[in-house]
C-alpha cells in the first residue's frame, strides 16, 4: 500500500440504482450498514460503481466531478473517500495541513492514457511530439499526418481533471493547449465528442476505449496492460483512493476490498490495469 497525498476527479453518479456490467459476489452480511462518500475522478469512477454495486458492509456514494474537486472535498472534510487519477500537488498538501487533515494515498490500479481517433481516421500512430504540436496549434490538418484533407479537432478535458493534468505534465510539458480546443467534462464525454466527428482527437483513460474510437500508437507503442506494465507506453499513471488519516474502520474495509481478489478482478474487468 502507498501512503502519501493526491486525490481526484469526476462526475456525480450517485449510486442507488443498479448498474449492469459490474461483476462479483458481494462480501459480508453486516449487522449496520453504514453510508460512505466517495467523490473524485471520472477515470476511477466506474472502478468504485461497480464496488458499490457488489459491497454489502457499506451504502457508498459514488461522485465523480474530476480529481481536483475530490481532493478538495477531503480536505474540507466533505467526503469519505477522493478518487483521483493524479498525485496530490504541493497547494493541496499545503491546504490540507493548514487544516490539519492528512491524506493517505492508496494506489488501487495503473492507467494508461490513450490518444483516440475517430475509427474512420486512416492514421494510428502518432509520435508523441505529434499530439504536442496537434494540441499547441501547430498541427492543424490531418494530411500533415498522413490522414485525409481535414481539419484536426482536438479535445481535451478541463483544468479540475486529473487526466488533463497527467496530459499536461507527459505530453505537453506544462505548455499551454490551444484556446480553440473542445473542452469536456469528463472521460466519457471526452469519448462522445471523438466518435461523433470524423476529424476529432482526444485522450482518455485506457478503459474508456471501444470500438466507437480508435487509440493510435505512440512513437510505435499501443496502449496496453503490457506496454503500460513494461514501461514501454509513456503515457501512464496511477489510479488513486485517498482517505484521511485516522478515517474509520468502514472506511478501512473498503479500501482492502478493492485492494483483494474481487477489487482487483472489477478493476480489470473494467479495462483498467490491476497491481
Amino acid at each position: 500500500m502507498h501512503k502519501y497525498s493526491t486525490i481526484p476527479i469526476a462526475l456525480t453518479l450517485v449510486l442507488g440504482m443498479a448498474l449492469t456490467g459490474c461483476g462479483g459476489e458481494g462480501n459480508g452480511e453486516p449487522s449496520e450498514v453504514v453510508t460512505l462518500s466517495v467523490n473524485g475522478s471520472t477515470t476511477v469512477t466506474p472502478i468504485m460503481q461497480c464496488v458499490a454495486e457488489v459491497y454489502e458492509a457499506a451504502d457508498l456514494e459514488v461522485s465523480g466531478t474530476g480529481s481536483g474537486d475530490g481532493i478538495t472535498a477531503l480536505i474540507d472534510g466533505r467526503t469519505d473517500l477522493a478518487m483521483s487519477s493524479r498525485k496530490m500537488k504541493d497547494k493541496e498538501k499545503e491546504d490540507a495541513a493548514a487544516k490539519g487533515v492528512k491524506p493517505v494515498e492508496v494506489v488501487i490500479a495503473r492507467d494508461g492514457i490513450a490518444i483516440v481517433v475517430h475509427p474512420s481516421n486512416p492514421v494510428s500512430g502518432l509520435t508523441l511530439e505529434q499530439v504536442k504540436d496537434i494540441y499547441l496549434g501547430k498541427i492543424t490538418n490531418w494530411k500533415a499526418l498522413g490522414g485525409p484533407d481535414a481539419e484536426i479537432v482536438p479535445v481535451t478535458r478541463d483544468s479540475a481533471s486529473g487526466t488533463f493534468e497527467v496530459f499536461a505534465e507527459l505530453v505537453m510539458d506544462k505548455e499551454p493547449i490551444v484556446p480553440g480546443a473542445v473542452t469536456q467534462n469528463s472521460n466519457g464525454t471526452v469519448r462522445s465528442a471523438v466518435a461523433e466527428s470524423e476529424g476529432a482527437i482526444g485522450y482518455v483513460g485506457l478503459g474508456y476505449v471501444d470500438k466507437t474510437v480508435k487509440a493510435v500508437a505512440i512513437d510505435g507503442v499501443v496502449p496496453s496492460e503490457d506496454t503500460v506494465n513494461g514501461g514501454t507506453y509513456k503515457i501512464a499513471r496511477d489510479l488513486n483512493l485517498y482517505y484521511p488519516e485516522g478515517a474509520s474502520q468502514a472506511v478501512l474495509d473498503l479500501v482492502k476490498f478493492v485492494l483483494g481478489k474481487e477489487g482487483q478482478k472489477i478493476v480489470a474487468d473494467e479495462g483498467f490495469i490491476p497491481l
